[in-house]
């Protein structure tokens, strides 16, 4: 009763004193504010303490920035032509401009910030990012690179060479988790802890990253591997949940897994001792099996092959049948005096080059006239013929084990470039350059597809295609009313430091991209019939900036240039 009492009268006295607002009337209720004052002086310098210290970072970020943006700006496409630093000016623009935008949001009195909000409506987005991440791991699998040649920015060719820090390989890894891929989730995970077990500095901790990476490793079927680093986080965080139902979860697995097989060998033994039907049939399933993945990889494996400089096919015997000539296609009057530099590429299919055939100064201003209009580059779609966006959408199967985060579709680019369209009549230089087309191929050009100019970006490329329609692809350029594609014109307009190569599959060719040169093939045989041997790719640049330019030239207006041949075989 007597502590109800008490509890009673002090809240009554509480309210009282809440209530009262003429603290000057009472000495005793002012020295209470000297206190709530004290308090106050302290949380405000505690406030200092803090914008000072938010200060001091942005001052740090803005110094880094600003030796980065100086080196950059002096050669930004060379610094660029490094992916590793396309990556991280995604990053930096998507996320981390972002970041400190929150930073020194409290001030909105800064006219940077509002210029910084306005801006970033511009900065690159999430999409990107994840571009930049996938270009990256596209290089990988193609040059076959290690990620700790990556990260140290060690590439061939670079000028500007640039590291990956912990947060940057865990970024490529969470990328590529979310695009259930598990593959390059383990080397960049296991990378980003490489580095953090070398001492590096990150606000990123080991559990975090061997949570993801011994899923990643589960997923491809390796549950020793995974139980073991489970083990490991478990030693840095006895408490994780997560941890603590994979644990058992993988152990159930190797014990199934144990148990299996030891039911196959015994199956085994009773099926050699008894063999019957099921073993012949398990033969053809298996060899049909491989005959299907033989058809589905060999493309891919070569054209990566080509792209390294592997597996080109042409022997001594038929390089000693290549030449180099001065050209005036049958005497034209505009190089009779003063022929062209022009070289054997291939024999089969027939493709030459044409040495310093566009000037630097011409290169320069079509890049002027194309870069205000580079777009997302299109293909032909086969069965309507329409041009579109080059990507497709593939799926990923969710995992049974708890996932750290959740999957989703994903786009796989076939072509990863920019291009724009110049017409001939809208600068004299473009008209210059068809008409050099038509006196070198002796082909119509009234009928070609205007000058394309493509730029390609981190770890650009176009996979294997062929310029000409099939006969499966009725509609294929139906709308532009001249026919097939008979023959294509390629203008390289810069040097690439290293990959971006043009590689024919089928017949082991590559081409390497050279500065101010141009070479040229026929898409079509004489009777019209296409030459499958001409499907050709855009190796992925590794280091470098790559622009080229082409020409499609269609059948019509070319009947009396190229005469149909007498005979199906020419």
């Amino acid at each position: 009763m007597a502590a109800w009492c008490w509890c009673v009268l002090l809240l009554s006295g509480l309210q009282t004193l809440s209530a009262h607002v003429d603290f000057f009337t009472s000495i005793g209720q002012m020295t209470d504010l000297l206190y709530t004052e004290k308090d106050l002086v302290t949380s405000l310098k505690d406030y200092i303490r803090a914008e000072e210290n938010k200060l001091e970072r942005v001052k740090r970020w803005a110094d880094k920035l600003d030796s980065l943006s100086t080196s950059a700006t002096q050669d930004p496409e060379g610094f660029l032509g490094h992916p590793v630093n396309a990556f991280k000016l995604m990053k930096r623009l998507n996320t981390e401009w972002g970041d400190l935008e929150n930073l020194v949001l409290s001030d909105t009195t800064d006219g940077f910030i509002s210029n910084l909000t306005i801006q970033r409506q511009h900065f690159p987005t999430d999409e990107d990012q994840t571009g930049a991440a996938k270009a990256l791991l596209r290089l990988q699998d193609t040059y076959r690179l290690d990620a700790n040649t990556i990260s140290t920015g060690d590439l061939p060719g670079v000028k500007h060479k640039s590291q990956m820090t912990v947060e940057d390989c865990y970024e490529l890894a969470k990328i590529a988790y979310s695009e259930a891929d598990y593959y390059h989730t383990e080397l960049w995970m296991a990378q980003a802890l490489k580095q953090l077990d070398q001492g590096e500095v990150s606000t990123l901790d080991k559990v975090t990253i061997l949570d993801y990476l011994s899923y990643a490793i589960y997923q491809q079927g390796e549950i020793p591997r995974a139980l073991e680093l489970t083990k490991r986080l478990l030693e840095l965080d006895p408490e994780h949940q997560r941890a603590k139902g994979n644990l058992k979860y993988f152990e159930f697995q190797l014990e199934k897994q144990r148990k299996d097989a030891e039911e196959e060998t015994t199956k085994e033994k009773e099926e050699r001792e008894e063999p019957d039907i099921t073993e012949e049939k398990k033969k053809k399933k298996k060899k049909s099996q491989t005959k299907s993945t033989f058809q589905l990889i060999p493309e891919r494996k070569k054209y990566e092959m080509l792209c390294r400089g592997e597996g080109i096919k042409m022997t001594p015997r038929r390089q000693s049948r290549l030449f180099c000539r001065y050209y005036d296609n049958n005497h034209n009057p505009k190089y009779v005096l003063s022929p062209v530099k022009q070289q054997d590429e291939w024999d089969r299919p027939y493709i030459v080059r044409y040495i310093d055939i566009i000037s630097d100064k011409e290169i320069e201003t079509v890049k002027k006239l194309a870069k205000p209009r580079l777009r997302r580059a299109t293909i032909s779609n086969p069965i309507t013929g329409v041009l579109e966006t080059a990507s497709y959408r593939i799926s990923k199967r969710r995992a049974t084990v708890h996932d750290p985060q959740t999957g989703k579709l994903t786009t796989a680019q076939y072509r990863v470039s920019k291009s724009a369209w110049l017409t001939g009549y809208e600068h004299p230089v473009i008209e210059i350059i068809n008409q050099r087309i038509e006196d070198l191929t002796g082909l119509e050009m009234d009928t070609a597809e205007e000058l394309q100019v493509a730029n390609y970006g981190v770890g650009g490329q176009y996979e294997p295609h062929f310029d000409f329609g099939r006969k499966d692809e009725p509609d294929a350029f139906k709308e532009l009313g001249t026919g097939n594609r008979i023959a294509t014109w390629l203008f390289y307009m810069s040097d690439v430091a290293a990959g971006g190569a043009t590689v024919f599959p089928d017949v082991g060719a590559a081409v390497w991209p050279q500065k101010g040169t141009a070479v040229f093939w026929y898409n079509l045989f004489a009777n019209g019939e296409g030459d499958y041997s001409t499907r050709h790719a855009a190796c992925p640049v590794l280091v470098g900036n790559k622009w080229v330019s082409n020409k499609w030239i269609h059948e019509r207006g070319q009947e009396w240039r190229r005469p149909c041949g007498l005979t199906e075989n020419e």
